[in-house]
């Protein structure tokens, strides 16, 4: 899910001379020379990515609880250890022209995630390698592994461009990075209205991953955790928190954390909540034929809360502290702890 809004803050890739970058991802086993910036190119070279990708495609979705369950929306990020006792799965979905991001260290288990639109694409990659890295300090050696799923062929290319913008963030990392699968853009894109004559349309749209045992899978989240509609806010506000991609999770306390942060007032909110849902849809989306079915409601509620803290380091945050959210042992689901 992109919201169009947010269109213009897209981190548009530029192509710059690859070869005077450390050459760090590593393809099917081999050093890259040249770092692929689109799925047709790394399939040119490295046709085996395929069948990565099919045999994810090819797995029956699951629709994941809320107990064990680490929600990363969009643009935000979280890392977590297979001990954790608060997790067992973290996952992300409603990624149609964004892509979901996962890092694990095969050695340590260690894995993190992230959701990415094109904002903060470059320090969210940084920031998944340096805490991935940190929490295998100890643990057997082994790999860093890079896993890419979502986006598709949307007719704006959107989903081309973050694709590339992903790649490069991530071969500019000083330390060597295993692709392992690539299932986006033109390998997540079906064709509907039988006779393959209609619109685009991607089809995994959401993934967790079994941290215990490293897989991935399709997925779906009911239930997104805590205060989405503030954490959504920022996808539909401008300011320099809302560029950013956050991490969310605190692994020394074993909690939820959100903010603090603040965006800008949204003029003519007021006016967007006045809109019929279609209106909503087709302006406020950058995929309108592909979203889910509740996102004009997450949008409304989205709005409203922007409507009603337009400055959130004063309503929201007044002391300038996260708002942290413990597992509940008896329900599963996070529980807000008061300070």
């Amino acid at each position: 899910m992109m919201v169009a809004t947010d269109v213009k803050s897209l981190c548009i890739c530029v192509l710059v001379c690859v070869k005077s970058v450390s050459m760090v991802v590593v393809l099917n086993g081999v050093l890259a020379d040249e770092c692929p910036t689109s799925v047709r190119a790394l399939l040119s070279a490295h046709p085996g990515y395929r069948d990565a990708a099919a045999q994810l495609l090819a797995a029956a979705p699951r629709v994941v609880g809320t107990p064990g369950l680490l929600y990363v929306a969009q643009r935000e990020l979280a890392a977590v250890v297979p001990h954790d006792k608060n997790v067992n799965i973290i996952g992300s979905d409603d990624a149609t022209s964004c892509i979901i991001v996962v890092v694990r260290h095969s050695g340590s288990g260690a894995v993190a995630l992230a959701h990415l639109d094109g904002s903060g694409t470059a320090e969210a990659a940084a920031a998944m390698v340096a805490r991935v890295q940190q929490l295998a300090v100890g643990y057997p050696e082994g790999r860093l592994e890079l896993q890419l799923v979502g986006g598709f062929t949307d007719p704006h290319r959107y989903s081309d461009e973050l694709f590339a913008n992903i790649m490069l963030s991530f071969h500019r990392q000083s330390v060597e990075i295993d692709l392992t699968l690539a299932c986006c853009c033109e390998l997540n894109t079906a064709l509907g209205g039988g006779g393959g004559g209609g619109a685009p349309a991607p089809l995994v749209t959401g993934v967790g991953v079994d941290i215990r045992h490293g897989d991935l899978f399709p997925a779906t989240f009911p239930d997104k955790g805590p205060e989405q509609p503030l954490r959504g806010a920022r996808t539909i506000t401008g300011g320099p928190h809302s560029a950013q991609v956050l991490d969310i999770y605190d692994n020394a306390v074993g909690m939820l954390r959100i903010g603090p942060f603040n965006y800008d007032p949204l003029r003519g909110v007021d006016l967007w909540l006045e809109q019929s849902d279609d209106f909503i849809l087709q302006h406020l989306s950058t995929t309108p034929a592909v979203e889910p079915p509740h996102f004009v409601h997450h949008i409304r509620a989205t709005l409203k809360f922007i409507q009603q803290h337009p400055f959130p380091a004063v309503t929201v945050f007044a002391d300038n502290r996260p708002h942290y959210y413990r597992r509940d042992e008896q329900s599963g689901c996070w529980a807000p702890v008061r300070f």
